[in-house]
């Protein structure tokens, strides 16, 4: 699958940041399912090759490839974009397809849950989440 899209005659109000989901879906051609299995706290991050690929890609694309200049979580890219959670993990999916992401570990530690540090970065992000954005 890949991310370049024909995006000819849409207008800045076309990919707007509207909360329907019909308008998110049409994102990422009607997709709801990711090929690349990831949870709402599986972290992900650019690679070499997405610091560098901008040529070709969608504004929705290089938005997402921007915010993972540092380490995130699935949610938080979802909430930034801000889409629901399929679209992000379509999303990233994509970009981790083209090896322009990388998908890390989820950080579970088989039966004795998660990883410590992974719960509190999602603490952290949840408190981001509760904090006005500027802008939005």
């Amino acid at each position: 699958m890949s991310v370049v899209f024909d995006d000819a005659g849409e207008g800045p109000d076309d990919v707007g940041t509207s909360a329907s989901p019909v308008r998110a879906y049409v994102r990422t051609g009607g997709r709801t399912r990711s090929l690349v299995t990831m949870r709402i706290e599986t972290l992900v991050s650019v690679t070499k090759r997405g610091l560098a690929t901008r040529s070709g890609l969608t504004h929705d694309y290089v938005e997402v490839l921007q915010l993972c200049h540092q380490a995130r979580s699935v949610a938080e890219v979802a909430a930034l974009v801000p889409v629901p959670i399929g679209v992000a993990k379509v999303l990233l999916g994509d970009l981790a397809d083209q090896g322009l992401i990388t998908v890390h570990s989820d950080g579970w530690s088989g039966d004795r849950g998660p990883d410590q540090r992974l719960m509190e970065r999602v603490i952290e992000g949840l408190r981001k989440l509760d904090a006005p954005v500027a802008g939005r």
